[in-house]
């Protein structure tokens, strides 16, 4: 712990992962070892000295359980073992101590909205209706309509572009799922349930050291049980949006807060990032991530990834243009809400769910490549809160070229998304929407973060000596780990000095106040932070072309501590610099 890790700050008592920078490891695509062309975790081990050199406190491991993997990890068979492509149990408890040993710690995925199909649990519900497992997931009988045609129990619309009942023959009954069918979703609000999630998913975890959790899709564990149907928005459709119907359901703060006291809390100060979906209210968010609530460290604010979808979850991959405006209300609300209050919040701008940064809010063309990805760095940086770097992010990996075809694409959403479209065209119902659905893909599907992890100049970037389960990119030979670290102006090399002066100036940065300046202006992003007497003010030009600084007759008393260009010019901001100025 760092001799600044007991002060207390503005948002109350500074726990450790407060100024930790977590990086996010997909395992699939992160490094192979025994060239079975699938990412593990001797892999990964291997590869914590690296991680260590880049200035990270926390290694957070994506879903490496044993699965079927029909949603990447995300459907869990069994809670206490791991995919064999992946390794052991015996290989995360060593991946344990090789973070422990460097003074880092590890955190792990936690899945515990829904179950695989493949789950002894589900097995047993599904085997009879007087399974004493029948209600540990939810199921409900059919309904029919005038003709006596058999529905589904209500007309939900689920993530995967389909619905969210699966019928099932054996027992004549329908159960939910709100992701694919392969995804039975648990029933929370059966307290047998919670405590076998609690003890298989979670103790036995705790107990071989890990220090925390991601918490998947945390705030839909409670639904409304009378499952009324979603009102009709789409008249074309059976199924419609119900987000309403899953998302902060009656119970879930109680669920939650009973998970905190009997669960997590005797094994200290553990992590929990819960990924909050559909939470707009920041008042709302505080009930989760307030210290007295006692129920999530921190929770992901999904928005900026959000950020070019549709608005509807039909059209989500249907791109929007968007004006720099958006960006800054998104960060402006997050960075501010926990001012004065005993919450805490994240920074990130990349995860395993959306595209590469550098590709989406600023430009990957060859001459901006670089200076984008340190533009971006710096603006994360500077942010207040928990950083979360993922893999790739730290060497400015960037979206698959427009020119790969669908098939390339391997994600069940995108692919369940392209499969619509190809359904709607077919039947004239929508002739254009598969050419926009695969416009949408190529800058913003999942697969793009899930590229390997580009290490070197061999075959697939390093990742595998064998096939790669995923193609690596086809810039591996320009972009890569081992060609930056001998490049002291390497994209890599900024986010090692830039994460050194967050710590430095951790008051500022971890801590700081956050103040959006010149909001209006669409080509410029420029922000205040401060604390007590100390400011510091970020200018970053999201545009390829020479902007005004609107801000250079505030700097006087200031000095720069960095930028990402050789040479600035005081009152303009050259394409996609960044700069930071702090109080002398």
């Amino acid at each position: 712990m760092s001799p600044h890790a007991v002060h207390t700050v503005p948002s109350g008592t500074n726990n450790w992962w407060k100024e930790a920078t977590i990086y996010q490891v997909y395992p699939a695509s992160f490094k192979d070892s025994n060239g079975d062309g699938w990412g593990d975790i001797p892999g990964l081990i291997s590869k914590i000295p690296y991680l260590h050199s880049l200035g990270v406190d926390v290694v957070w491991l994506s879903p490496m359980y044993d699965s079927p993997m029909h949603d990447m990890g995300y459907d869990v068979s069994d809670y206490e073992n791991v995919l064999p492509a992946y390794g052991s149990v015996k290989d995360v408890e060593q991946l344990v101590d090789a973070c422990h040993e460097r003074g880092m710690k590890l955190i792990l995925d936690l899945v515990i909205n829904h179950t695989s199909d493949q789950h002894k649990w589900f097995q047993e519900s599904r085997s009879s209706k007087d399974n004493p497992k029948r209600d540990w997931y939810f199921w409900r009988p059919p309904r029919y309509d005038a003709d006596g045609n058999r529905l589904p129990p209500t007309n939900y619309r689920g993530y995967f572009a389909g619905g969210t009942w699966t019928w099932d023959e054996h027992t004549q009954e329908y159960y939910l799922h709100l992701y694919a069918k392969e995804q039975p979703d648990l029933n929370w609000d059966n307290a047998e349930a919670r405590k076998a999630i609690y003890d298989s998913a979670v103790r036995f975890w705790l107990d071989k050291g890990v220090d925390g959790f991601r918490v998947d899709t945390v705030n839909k564990y409670s639904k409304y049980t009378d499952f009324p149907d979603a009102p009709i928005t789409d008249p074309k459709s059976f199924i419609q949006p119900a987000i309403q119907m899953w998302c902060n359901g009656p119970r879930i703060h109680e669920f939650l807060r009973e998970m905190y006291d009997d669960v997590l809390q005797p094994y200290g100060d553990v992590v929990t990032v819960g990924e909050l979906a559909n939470t707009p209210d920041p008042q709302h968010v505080l009930k989760y991530v307030g210290a007295s609530a006692k129920q999530l460290s921190m929770v992901f604010h999904l928005d900026i990834g959000h950020i070019g979808m549709g608005s509807r979850l039909e059209d989500k991959y249907i791109f929007q243009q968007w004006r720099l405006t958006e960006m800054k209300s998104i960060v402006t609300k997050w960075q501010t809400f926990i001012e004065g209050t005993d919450g805490w919040t994240t920074a990130f701008c990349e995860n395993h769910d959306n595209g590469r940064s550098v590709s989406r809010f600023a430009s990957d063309a060859p001459e901006h490549r670089e200076r984008s990805a340190k533009m971006l760095a710096l603006m994360m940086m500077a942010m207040t809160g928990t950083l979360f770097l993922y893999q790739g992010q730290e060497i400015g990996m960037i979206n698959a070229p427009r020119d790969w075809p669908v098939e390339e694409y391997k994600d069940i959403e995108g692919r369940g998304y392209y499969q619509e479209a190809e359904r709607l065209v077919a039947t004239g119902v929508d002739p254009t929407r598969k050419e926009r659905i695969m416009d949408g893909l190529r800058i913003l599907a999942r697969d793009h973060s899930r590229l390997p992890m580009q290490w070197d100049e061999t075959a697939h970037a390093g990742f595998t000596t064998g096939t790669p389960w995923m193609r690596a990119h086809d810039q591996y030979k320009e972009i890569n780990v081992q060609k930056q670290q001998a490049d002291p102006g390497s994209v890599l090399s900024f986010w090692k000095s830039v994460l050194r002066l967050r710590k430095e100036y951790r008051d500022l940065f971890i801590h700081g106040a956050f103040e959006v300046v010149d909001f209006e202006n669409q080509q410029t992003f420029c922000f205040i932070k401060s604390r007590d007497e100390k400011r510091a003010l970020v200018a970053l030009n999201f545009t390829a072309e020479n902007q005004p600084f609107t801000q250079a007759a505030t700097t006087g008393d200031m000095k720069l501590l960095v930028n990402n260009c050789a040479e600035s010019l005081h009152e303009t901001l050259q394409p996609f610099e960044g700069r930071i100025y702090v109080s002398k």
